[in-house]
Formats: C-alpha cells, sequence, structure tokens
C-alpha cells in the first residue's frame, strides 16, 4: 500500500501551519504509516514535501517529541518512538521472562565472559574474600531485536564452576543456574540511578552520545539468603521506565 501523500500546509488557512504540518505527521503515526523504530524524513525533506520553513519543522518536531510520539537522536535524525518497556511492581524475574510477560522475544549477545578477581568492592557484596575469582559475564540485552541495555554480571567462580564456558547466548542467566547449579533467585535489591550514555555504550545501545539512561544495580540472594550475583545495566532511557504504585498507610487515611 502506497504511503499517502502529504498535504501542504496552506498559509491562507487559519490554522497555524506549524500546526498543520504536525497535524499530519501526527496522523501518520498513529495510523501506523510511519512504524515504531522508523526514521522520519530529514528536516529539509520534510520542508519540501510540506512546503514549510525549516522553523516550522522543528515546531512541529518539537511538538511530537512533547508528546511522546517521536525521539530525537543527536546526529541520526528523529525516529517514531517504540513502544516503551515499562518496569513496575513485579517479582523477581530474569530479564527473559520480563521480556516475555510483555510480549517481546529477548534476546542477548555475549560481549564478554571470563574470570577476574573480586575487587575488595565486589568482594563484600557477595561476600567473599578480596581477589578471589569471580565469572564475569558482559552482555547486550535486546527486545523484539531492539537494544535495550548492557549488563555486567557478577558471580562467585567458586560457586559455579566452568559457567565461564557457558554459551549465554540468546539464553537466561538465571534458567542456566538454576538447571546447571540449581541455584533459584529468592530475593533482590535493586538500585536505580541516572546517568548519561557515551562511547562504546552508545554506540551497542544505538543511542546519540550523552543520551540519559538508567544505572541499575542488582543484588541477587539464594533461598538461604546468601547472595550469589550482582549485576550492574545500562538501560536505555527512551525504551525503558519505572514505575511505581503508591498506597498510603492506615495511619495516613
Amino acid at each position: 500500500m502506497a504511503e499517502p501523500r502529504y498535504r501542504a500546509a496552506s498559509k491562507s488557512s487559519p490554522v497555524p501551519m506549524h500546526f498543520q504540518v504536525e497535524r499530519d505527521m501526527r496522523e501518520r503515526i498513529l495510523n501506523g504509516t510511519w512504524k515504531p523504530g522508523q526514521q522520519l524524513p530529514g528536516e529539509m525533506e520534510l520542508c519540501n514535501l510540506y512546503g514549510v520553513s525549516r522553523t516550522t519543522v522543528r515546531q512541529a518536531l518539537a511538538v511530537l517529541v512533547d508528546e511522546g510520539l517521536i525521539v530525537r537522536e543527536r546526529g541520526r535524525g528523529s525516529f517514531v518512538r517504540d513502544l516503551t518497556i515499562t518496569a513496575g511492581a513485579r517479582g523477581l524475574t530474569s530479564f527473559s521472562d520480563e521480556m516475555a510477560a510483555r510480549g517481546m522475544h529477548a534476546g542477548a549477545r555475549v560481549l564478554s565472559i571470563g574470570l577476574e578477581p573480586s575487587t575488595p568492592e565486589m568482594a563484600q557484596r557477595l561476600r567473599l574474600a578480596a581477589g578471589e575469582a569471580l565469572v564475569v559475564v558482559r552482555r547486550v540485552r535486546y527486545a523484539n531485536d531492539t537494544p535495550i541495555g548492557i549488563q555486567t554480571a557478577y558471580l562467585p567462580a567458586a560457586r559455579f564452576p566452568e559457567l565461564e564456558r557457558a554459551d549465554l547466548n540468546e539464553r537466561s542467566l538465571y534458567q542456566y543456574l538454576e538447571e546447571r547449579y540449581g541455584v533459584v533467585p529468592a530475593e533482590a535489591v535493586e538500585i536505580f540511578s541516572m546517568t548519561t550514555i557515551s562511547g562504546q555504550q552508545a554506540q551497542l545501545l544505538q543511542v546519540g552520545e550523552g543520551t540519559c539512561g538508567f544505572h541499575v544495580e542488582r543484588l541477587t540472594f539464594d533461598e538461604a539468603k546468601q547472595p550469589f550475583e550482582f549485576v550492574v545495566s545500562i538501560l536505555r532511557g527512551d525504551r525503558y521506565r519505572v514505575q511505581l504504585f503508591l498506597r498510603a498507610s492506615r495511619r495516613q487515611r
């Protein structure tokens, strides 16, 4: 099916020109003409298509950004915003299970996996002796083939012998730990903070330099309350958000 023709903005209309452009672009997004993740025509091309100035196009784009319909990435252009993954009140699950619960296919690409000595800070978190060997797994995580985050997991090598040999591409780490070692996560503590994504991380996540994102630390415990995994994740701020449900205590009601 051919894409609908662009409606040139009319100077004689009482409707402001930037609103006319914005309205047509919004319709293309909402009716599916422009698909999630699709790159929009460049500013100059939009100027020619709608017969307006660059200032008018930028006004229209700014409104669509504010509405959350598009995202502008420095050096790359404007894109239709994809479905945002919302993390709210949930059980302790793997990334794979979290994506599956949202009807999305989870993927993974291992950047590196191997043994490293634990730093004093990491040893303290995992209740190990400083310098004790860790298995360190670095992966890019995907949802429907879109990179969502970079995860680095630290696990005690003595507890998980030969884990560094495992093929964790396209596989849940938690599922592997349960099947191979009988270890099941029982509870975890997560801390979210804001960060900027730059350098190699920006390239891996396909975002512009300096894009905002989440820095997430998770310490996971087994059923015996023993920590067995510490994970640092860098998540795209335009593809992931956190939603909390708050309830007043009885004393406050």
